[in-house]
Parts: structure tokens; C-alpha cells; sequence
């Protein structure tokens, strides 16, 4: 079912019933099992990824390399200048950005954006200032981490940044470049999820790191990484698209080797065979996986009190799939839960103050860039 492209208008969809046998059933409630409204609240030019002030504005990216203040109540755009120059060819973009635990004090800013530079093109991981008032701008950039090496070819940068609980690492990912080997290889941060001081410092796993790893990897055989974020007890969710078939969530744990590209739950474009991650059990396997493909595409672990039935869960946007997707979570375990078809590709997912869940629509291939907000149905 695809949203009326009228701004502001609320609309109910439905749940999808293809969660698997064993897990927790869709949710219902007395409006018929329209687990959520839907309300348009603005529109953008290929959004990639948002973030909420403390006091109810966002911050918004698009592709180009713009940054965008929003409105608490949605109604004004303000661009903010200041962002370095963003190689947008193909899957390049200005990727994340995110509040820095200190932000109330500091106004930091971190971010990542895909760049091209001698030798090739690769993903940036930022800071700024923002400084705020009428003409609100980012100032005093720094950079504090380049992937490495710079490779040819637009695609797969990943980028995205999750605090650690400790309030003193970061943890950034770097997609495989659709260069397949670099996830294995341990002097390459492609394909693999990295801890950094908040300076941008290496602070990688020790046992990796003892073993000629580059100091920076917490832990490899990853493929593009959409989606990093911490739950409450601690644990690292991360969720990142296979290649044909196979999407996975995974379960981030130091050293360890999550097989991409010698194993994987889906196989190459071209139709040569990948063995499956039950094949080789001395690689991480996914908690979750996914054959035909849903794209994921942004993930958070909701916390909020407007669905207190899926505190703990996580939420993926689903790009080819145009849905949301719910991962029932249960300490380290997880599953599939509901998917409910969206009409448009989703890009990113984050969580409102007041718990509310907000999306952003991808705005290529049909969809429109906007920007909507989910309440519950009754």
C-alpha cells in the first residue's frame, strides 16, 4: 500500500502476518491489527540519516552532502554549511550524523561522508561544532579517521557510528567495497567494524591487534554495514546487506570473524554458489538472516514508552523490500518479527523523544524523501 503524498496526513497500515512459527505474533490491538498511524511531516532530497536535537529539532543528511535543521514541529528547513565536500556517485553520500555523548556542553558533532582522494575513494569519519542561532553552521571540523585503502568504485562504504556505553569509544563501520577480500585481510579496516577513541584513535580489539590486525578492528568478515547500536545490557547490534540474499543481523562480539566473503546465507549476483554459513562453524553466524533480500537500511533498538511491547526489539528499514522491519530480540538471541510493507524504500529508522519511531524514506527509485512519524494505531 503505497502513502497518499499529502503532507501531514495520517494513515493506518496494516501488519504483515509472515512472522515465522515460534515467534511472537504481530501486533494486534482493537482498531484490526494496524499496529501503527503513519503522518508525513516533511519532505527531502535523498535523506540518508537523522538525528534528534535535545530539544525536539533533527538533524537531517542527504545524499549531495546537504545538512539540514528541522523544525520540532516540521515546518522549517534551515540548511547548515560547513559540511567538507561528499563524493555522491552511486552509494557515496554524507552518511551519518550523530550527537556526541557530551553534546549538551560540547555541541559535537560526529559524522561520516564517502570522499574521493589520491589512490581511490573511501568513508570519512568526522566532528564538528554545531553552532547554533539564526545561521546555524558547522564549525571547527575535524577529521579523525579515513577508512583504508582508498579503492575505485562507488559502492559500499557503510559509515555508520554508535557510542559505546563506557562514554569513551566509538564504533564505526567500513563496508567491503564490493571488493570481497579486504574483509578478510587484516591490514584493511574494509569490511569490518572498528573501535575508536572519541579522538579517532585505534583502540581495537587486543587479541586482534596482537596478531598483526590494524589496530583499529574490533571484528571482520563483515560486508556493507548499514546499521551499529548499542541495547541496554550492552550488546552491539549490527545489521548489513548480503549479496544476493542473505541480509543479517549480527551480534558484534571483539576478534571474531563473521566469514564474509567465504561464507555467506546468500550467493553472488552472477549465480556462483556461496557456502553457507552452516557450512563453517568456526565463523560468527547471523543471529538473523534473510533469503530473498529486504535491504536493510538504518537500525535502532527501541526504548521508548509509546510500544512498550517491543522495548529491547530492533527496527530496520528495508530498502528493496520497502517495509520496517521488527527483530525480536531476547538477550543475545534474536529472530524475525513483523514486516510491514511501507510503499517506499526506507533508509533509516531512529527513535523520537517521545518514543515515537521515525523513518526516512530513501527518495530514489519511486520514493519520495519524506519524513514520517510512527504512533500507535489507538
Amino acid at each position: 500500500m503505497r502513502l497518499l503524498p499529502i503532507a501531514a496526513v495520517s494513515l493506518t497500515l496494516f501488519a504483515c502476518t509472515g512472522a515465522e512459527p515460534g515467534n511472537s505474533q504481530p501486533a494486534q490491538n482493537d482498531e484490526g491489527g494496524r499496529p501503527f498511524r503513519v503522518a508525513v511531516v516533511a519532505d527531502f532530497d535523498a535523506p540518508w540519516s537523522m538525528t534528534f536535537l535535545p530539544d525536539g529539532r533533527m538533524l537531517v543528511t542527504e545524499k549531495a552532502g546537504q545538512l539540514i535543521l528541522l523544525s520540532a514541529d516540521g515546518k522549517t528547513k534551515t540548511p547548515v554549511p560547513g559540511v567538507p565536500p561528499v563524493d555522491s556517485a552511486g552509494q557515496g553520500a554524507f552518511k551519518e550524523i550523530v550527537l556526541a555523548p557530551d553534546f549538551a556542553t560540547s555541541k559535537r558533532v560526529y559524522f561520516s561522508y564517502s570522499e574521493a582522494g589520491p589512490g581511490g575513494k573511501g568513508v570519512v569519519l568526522a566532528r564538528a561544532i554545531l553552532a547554533d542561532g539564526a545561521s546555524p553552521s558547522l564549525q571547527s571540523v575535524e577529521t579523525l579517521f579515513k577508512a583504508t585503502p582508498y579503492v575505485s568504485g562507488n559502492g559500499h562504504y557503510s559509515g555508520r557510528i554508535a557510542f559505546a556505553p563506557d562514554g569513551q569509544h566509538l564504533f564505526f563501520t567500513n563496508g567491503e567495497r564490493q571488493k570481497f577480500d579486504p574483509a578478510q585481510d587484516p591490514k584493511s579496516t574494509l569490511g569490518k567494524v572498528l573501535r575508536l577513541t572519541l579522538d579517532g584513535k585505534p583502540a581495537g580489539d587486543p587479541g586482534l591487534t596482537a596478531k598483526g590486525f590494524h589496530p583499529a578492528i574490533w571484528s571482520y568478515g563483515h560486508r556493507n554495514l548499514l546499521g551499529i547500536a548499542f541495547d541496554k545490557a550492552g550488546n552491539l547490534w549490527e545489521q548489513e546487506m548480503g549479496p544476493q540474499g542473505g541480509d543479517e543481523v549480527n551480534l558484534v562480539l571483539p576478534g571474531k570473524n563473521y566469514g564474509y566473503p567465504i561464507v555467506s546465507d546468500g550467493d553472488h549476483y552472477d549465480g556462483r554458489d556461496i557456502p553457507d554459513h552452516k557450512t563453517r562453524p568456526e565463523f560468527e553466524a547471523p543471529k538473523v538472516s534473510w533469503n530473498p533480500a529486504i535491504s536493510p537500511g538504518g537500525l535502532i533498538v527501541y526504548s521508548g514508552k509509546l510500544f512498550p511491547q517491543w522495548a529491547g526489539d530492533l527496527f530496520i528499514g528495508g530498502l528493496s523490500s520497502e517495509a520496517l522491519i521488527r527483530v525480536d530480540v531476547n538477550g543475545t538471541n534474536a529472530r524475525k518479527g513483523d514486516q510491514w510493507p511501507m510503499g517506499a524504500r526506507i533508509r533509516e529508522v531512529e527513535e523520537g523523544p517521545d518514543g515515537a519511531i521515525w523513518l526516512l524514506e530513501d527518495g530514489r527509485n519511486g520514493s519520495q524523501g519524506r519524513l514520517l512519524k510512527l504512533t500507535p494505531a489507538r
